[in-house]
């Protein structure tokens, strides 16, 4: 009884052998056939008998899985996921040929990402990209180009994961770049060293050298934090920002944007802090003094707010937003005003006092009226400001002006 039932266990493990090449050599065959549907099944049902392959079966049985799923180039975002998976399966046996189909999905899947960031198509674009690194992990820049690229169409939460994969490998994109200068143009052309040699040689080149690339860590390091701000994680945004900024110490945009986050949190004093910080290091630039502006108004300082708007005009006479947003906040002061007047009564005293408030209210817009001339000085067909004028004539009773200011609005939105 025991020998027949050795016979019949070998029997059955031969069965299964005989089955398990049977299939992998159907699905071979239809991959060879560029049949991949068919090549699917057969491996299909050669999953169900892997428990029983040696470690040679399971490594051509993975090897082939990613072809399948691949299958030249005509699989889904999803296949090429799912085929990667499979090849990084493939041990001892096939890893030549697992390189070798690496080599040609890399170079296919970059042809579709450049085709689709050429059309503008950036979120396919970077999930082409990210495979492409994912079929040739050390050509780290394909990674960089994925996060870029994630970026430009607000997938942040992808583009956080990208970058964050980068910070670990220690990306810095660092190169060594070729260049020399074109005799006929004057201009400096980056090419290959060898190319650079051939123009040399040629004469039509003069000026060669080679210089390293800038580091790209310190952009990894402040979109991360960027993107933890516009995610609303503040205290990783601050984290991420501290590493940021001793990465970029003089990056503005990046010590504004932390002291934005501290306002956010109530941290008042670290925010004025910064903001000295930042006036301190460019202190002529008009840009930077907007900005300020801009965010001492949304914590309620009016007054640190209009110092800043005062100081970009004095840098920039024709810094337009500056004259656009001191009016605005001139005329921010008449809503206490209004709130005052329509909680008085009839009284001879309440009338007395709406008519002081009714003259404090006329002189507020009064004040305005110079910095919204001056914008529309500076850009005709600034529609807020042409706006605003002719609401103030109308409060004012001024009709010539109201009128004349009126037909310049029609005609600006006319012209849009």
């Amino acid at each position: 009884m025991k020998k027949q039932l050795i016979i019949a266990l070998a029997f059955s493990i031969s069965a299964f052998s005989f089955a398990q090449k049977k299939e992998l050599k159907t699905a071979e065959k239809a991959i060879k056939g560029n049949n991949f549907a068919e090549a699917k099944a057969a491996l299909n049902q050669a999953k169900a008998l892997m428990t029983s392959m040696d470690e040679k079966s399971k490594a051509k049985y993975h090897y082939l899985l990613g072809q399948a799923l691949y299958a030249n180039g005509a699989g889904t975002t999803q296949d090429i996921d799912m085929a990667l998976e499979s090849l990084e399966s493939v041990k001892g046996s096939y890893e030549s040929e697992v390189v070798e189909l690496k080599q040609t999905m890399t170079n296919g899947i970059l042809t579709k990402g450049n085709k689709a960031y050429e059309d503008k198509d950036f979120s396919s674009a970077s999930k082409y990209f990210e495979h492409a690194y994912r079929t040739s992990t050390k050509d780290t820049l394909f990674l960089y180009y994925a996060a870029a690229t994630a970026v430009n169409v607000q997938e942040f939460d992808r583009a956080l994961s990208l970058y964050e994969e980068l910070k670990q490998l220690d990306y810095t994109g660092v190169q060594k770049e070729y260049f020399a200068t074109n005799v006929e143009t004057g201009e400096e052309e980056v090419v290959d060293e060898n190319t650079r040699d051939l123009y040399i040689k040629a004469k039509s080149h003069n000026n060669p050298g080679e210089r390293l690339t800038e580091s790209k860590k310190p952009e990894i390091v402040k979109n991360i934090a960027l993107i933890y701000v516009s995610n609303g994680d503040n205290e990783k945004a601050l984290t991420a920002m501290k590493e940021a900024r001793e990465e970029s110490p003089d990056d503005i945009n990046l010590l504004l944007s932390e002291a934005n986050v501290h306002f956010k949190m109530g941290n008042k004093d670290e925010f004025k802090r910064l903001l000295e910080i930042a006036t301190q290091k460019d202190p002529n630039n008009p840009e930077l003094q907007y900005n300020l502006g801009v965010i001492a108004s949304e914590s309620g300082d009016d007054e640190a707010a209009k110092k800043y708007y005062d100081k970009a005009i004095e840098l920039d006479a024709n810094y337009i937003n500056a004259y656009i947003n001191t009016a605005a906040l001139i005329l921010n002061g008449e809503q206490a005003l209004i709130e005052e007047m329509n909680g008085l009564g009839s009284s001879a005293k309440d009338d007395k006092r709406y008519d002081e408030l009714r003259e404090e209210r006329q002189n507020i817009y009064k004040s305005a009226i110079p910095y919204l001339d001056k914008a529309l000085e500076i850009d005709s067909k600034s529609v807020n400001a042409a706006k605003t004028l002719m609401n103030i004539y109308s409060v004012l009773g001024e009709t010539d002006k109201f009128k004349a200011m009126k037909e310049k609005v029609e005609a600006i939105e006319a012209g849009n």
